[in-house]
C-alpha cells in the first residue's frame, strides 16, 4: 500500500509539473503574441472614427491588416494592456509594431500629422487657394484678409475643418505681432501694428536676402520721414493681380495709377498690406538697422546697393544696367 501511495503521489506531481509547464508556455506565447513584432510589413494608416470603442477600433486595425484578429487583439489588451481610453484619429501604424505598441498609439492620441506650408510674403489670395488645393481639408473657407496670416507650416489632420487650420494660421500672426510691438524700437516711422505689418510686406517682397531686410526696412523708413513717396514697385502690382506676380514690365500708365495701393502715386505706407510678411521682416521694421540709404537698386547678384544720395543712385541704376544689357536682357 505505501509503494502505491508513493506511485499515486508521483502521478500527481508529474501532472501538476505538466499543466503548469503548458500555463508557462500559454502564458509565453501571449505575451509574445502582445510585445512580439506585429503584422505589418510596412508602416500603414488607419482612421479610428470619433466615438470608436476598443471592440471598434480592433476591427479597423483588423481589416487594414495591421494585427492579426481582432478577437485576439481584445484578448490581450484585457489581460496585459491599460484602461485608457483609445483615441479618434489618423495614425500611422509602423513596420511590425507589436499589439501593445498598437494599443499604446492609439491611447496616447499622437495622431498622424500632416503640413501645409506657407511661405514668406505668400499674399492671401495664394493662401487660400492653398487651403482649398488640400484634398485632406473639408469646408470652405474665405480669403483671409491681408497680412493676417504668419508664413509658417502647419500641422493638420485629415478630416479637419479648413477654418481651423487658417485660424491657427492668424492666432500665430496675432501674437507674433503683439510680441514684437512690445519690443519695437523708439522713434521708428510706423505708428501702429497695422502699419508695422504693411511695410513689412513690402520689405519681405522686395528682398530675400535675409542680411538686407534691416537696411531695406530702413531705407523706406527714411523715405516715410521726409515725406518721399515710397516707390516700391510690389505695391503698384498689387492693385492689379491681388500679390501674384505680374509676369511682364509695369506699364507707365499702372505707375501712375491713383489708388489706395500705388506709392509712385502717392506719398506714405499704402492702405494695407500687400502680402503675409514673415517674423524677420516685421521684426526689421520695428528695429530697422541704421542706414542713412533712401535709395537701393539690384547688384546682379541676388541682392542690393544701397545710397544715400540720388547721384550715387543714379550711378549704380547704371551698373545695373550695364549687367543686365552684357546679359540680354535689355
Amino acid at each position: 500500500m505505501a509503494r502505491s501511495h508513493s506511485r499515486s503521489g508521483r502521478g500527481r506531481s508529474g501532472l501538476i509539473a505538466i499543466l503548469l509547464a503548458l500555463a508557462v508556455l500559454a502564458t509565453s506565447l501571449a505575451l509574445f503574441g502582445w510585445y512580439g513584432n506585429g503584422l505589418p510589413s510596412a508602416p500603414l494608416n488607419v482612421q479610428i472614427s470619433e466615438g470608436s470603442t476598443l471592440t471598434g477600433a480592433a476591427r479597423t486595425l483588423d481589416k487594414a491588416g495591421a494585427i492579426r484578429s481582432a478577437r485576439g487583439f481584445l484578448l490581450l489588451a484585457k489581460l496585459f494592456g491599460s484602461k485608457a481610453p483609445i483615441k479618434a484619429g489618423e495614425y500611422e501604424i509602423p513596420k511590425d509594431a507589436s499589439a501593445s505598441s498598437i494599443l499604446k498609439l492609439l491611447q496616447s492620441g499622437a495622431t498622424l500629422q500632416r503640413l501645409v506650408a506657407i511661405p514668406e510674403g505668400m499674399p492671401s489670395i495664394l493662401v487660400h487657394e492653398k487651403l482649398m488645393a488640400e484634398p485632406l481639408l473639408i469646408g470652405p473657407v474665405p480669403v483671409p484678409a491681408e497680412g493676417s496670416v504668419l508664413p509658417d507650416s502647419y500641422s493638420f489632420e485629415r478630416g479637419e475643418r479648413r477654418a481651423e487650420v487658417l485660424k491657427r494660421m492668424q492666432d500665430a500672426m496675432a501674437r507674433t505681432v503683439d510680441e514684437l510691438w512690445k519690443g519695437r524700437k523708439p522713434g521708428i516711422a510706423v505708428r501702429s501694428k497695422r502699419e508695422a505689418v504693411t511695410l513689412a510686406s513690402i520689405v519681405e517682397k522686395e528682398t530675400g536676402v535675409p542680411a538686407e531686410r534691416r537696411t531695406v526696412a530702413a531705407v523706406y523708413a527714411n523715405r516715410l520721414r521726409t515725406g518721399m513717396m515710397l516707390q516700391a514697385d510690389p505695391t503698384t502690382i498689387y492693385p492689379i493681380t491681388k500679390g501674384k506676380p505680374l509676369g511682364r514690365r509695369i506699364r507707365q500708365s499702372e505707375l501712375k495709377a491713383v489708388n489706395g495701393y500705388n506709392t509712385y502715386a502717392k506719398a506714405g505706407l499704402p492702405v494695407g498690406p500687400i502680402a503675409n510678411p514673415g517674423r524677420a521682416s516685421i521684426a526689421a521694421v520695428l528695429d530697422p538697422g541704421g542706414s542713412r540709404a533712401l535709395y537701393f537698386v539690384a547688384d546682379g547678384k541676388g541682392g542690393h546697393v544701397f545710397a544715400d544720395t540720388l547721384d550715387q543712385h543714379n550711378a549704380n541704376v547704371r551698373k545695373w544696367y550695364a549687367i543686365r544689357r552684357s546679359r540680354g536682357e535689355m
